[in-house]
């Protein structure tokens, strides 16, 4: 039986939590020993779900790292521009690293980061959960078997949701890529990955178009109010009221606890939220500038073309469909049923996945994806095979599809990768 593995936590927002929740229900193989987090509730939870001594509850990473190495591994899960100090620091000090998704805001950080794990020697795993679901395995068991022959065509979807958009995206930590990162790297860094690992084939060249069109001020009807507390008269027929959102809805533990940036929130302190932040502002009164859906297109190797649509307008989930020269594939994250269609036979072939490969979001888990990532970290930190897990290296040349693609939508350039990639190498 191997040793316990133990864990640092760098930023205990809602996936800081999900991982060390997951570590917490798997404690014969992981223990957390210490978290930073500046939210005072945040920390709390880690604290107390983990029995931590207040000498290791910290408001910041510097004093935890100044420790030295006291652990196993460092979770790092802090907003997309806090990541690259305090990885750098953990990788000079020998950590094994789960890194949250962009490995970092810019293609310069990312190489950097890149560079220093692999001088170092240390694994750093990037939090691609999708590499993790049932139903990704799924399709990558099915393309791999040679079933619909030599991959030709893909195309993905996105489909972002509305509310989850107004949530994350317009009101939320992600609304401004000055202060973040841009949604396409944000929100599809996931995407550019999986299709990648999919075809198991590099990118040549990468074209985009997006815009910000419907969040805007020129959307807001011009009696709303600044809040939508404060008695909006379109109330009733506006779905990003955020009164229904964040206090009416009690069962959504996701939006609730962001937006009072607390682990246990009570109505009192949601109210409070949606009647001071901008959770609660009238969502196309708010200071966002990512878009709200975008189009990417891309060639790789051996004539593979894909195209991704990333989307705001629509209640939300994936959906791809994969094109080979023996037959096709189609599948949804929100549905168990992966087909597959034989050109020879004519034969439409059901594969019913279980339950757990259900779902897309937060609260479902990724369908198995968070659990998945804990159990390759385990694999990958012990030598041991995994195949859904990639090296440093690998995840920031798929990130470079992202950077590529944004660089595409503002200059309206056809990007050549070889040639993007020279300039962070």
């Amino acid at each position: 039986m191997s040793e316990i593995k133990k864990i640092i936590l760098i930023g205990a927002g809602s996936r800081g939590r999900c991982y060390t929740n997951t570590a917490f229900d798997m404690q014969d193989k992981y223990k957390v020993v210490a978290v930073a987090e500046p939210q005072d509730d945040c920390r709390r939870y880690i604290k107390e779900k983990h029995s931590l001594p207040d000498d290791m509850c910290f408001t910041t990473w510097e004093p935890l790292l100044e420790l030295g190495k006291i652990a196993d591994i460092a979770i790092i899960a802090t907003m997309d521009r806090q990541h690259t100090e305090p990885a750098l620091r953990a990788i000079e000090l020998g950590y094994d690293i789960l890194l949250e998704k962009p490995v970092a805001p810019t293609p310069e950080e990312c190489r950097i980061i890149q560079r220093a794990a692999e001088k170092r020697g240390v694994n750093v795993l990037v939090c691609h959960v999708l590499r993790y679901t049932h139903f990704f395995n799924a399709l990558k068991d099915i393309i791999d078997s040679g079933e619909i022959g030599q991959v030709m065509n893909i195309q993905h979807i996105e489909a972002v949701g509305n509310v989850h958009h107004s949530h994350s995206f317009t009101r939320g930590n992600w609304r401004n890529s000055e202060e973040s990162t841009p949604m396409i790297l944000q929100k599809t860094c996931h995407d550019m990955d999986i299709m990648a690992w999919l075809v198991g084939k590099k990118c040549k060249r990468v074209q985009s178009f997006g815009k910000l069109s419907h969040f805007t001020s020129d959307s807001a009807p011009a009696d709303a109010p600044e809040y939508c507390i404060d008695g909006c008269p379109h109330a009733e027929e506006c779905p990003y009221n955020a009164v229904k959102i964040y206090y009416d809805d009690k069962e959504n533990d996701w939006f609730r606890t962001t937006c009072t940036k607390m682990a246990n929130p009570t109505d009192e302190d949601v109210e409070r939220a949606i009647r001071t932040t901008d959770y609660g502002k009238c969502v196309y009164k708010c200071p966002n500038n990512v878009v709200d859906h975008q189009v990417v297109n891309i060639e790789f190797e051996d004539d593979i073309y894909a195209s991704f649509t990333m989307s705001s307008f629509n209640k939300g989930g994936r959906e791809i469909r994969i094109m080979g020269t023996k037959g096709e594939l189609r599948g949804s994250m929100h549905s168990p049923i992966i087909t597959v269609y034989d050109f020879l036979t004519k034969a439409t072939r059901e594969i019913d996945l279980d339950a757990s490969a259900v779902g897309n979001t937060i609260q479902s888990g990724h369908g198995g994806g968070d659990y998945g990532i804990m159990v390759a970290l385990l694999d990958v930190i012990e030598g041991r095979e995994n195949r859904s897990a990639c090296d440093i290296g690998e995840s920031c040349d798929n990130h470079l599809i992202s950077f590529a693609a944004e660089e595409s939508r503002l200059t309206g350039k056809v990007i050549d990768m070889e040639e993007y990639s020279a300039r962070f190498n």
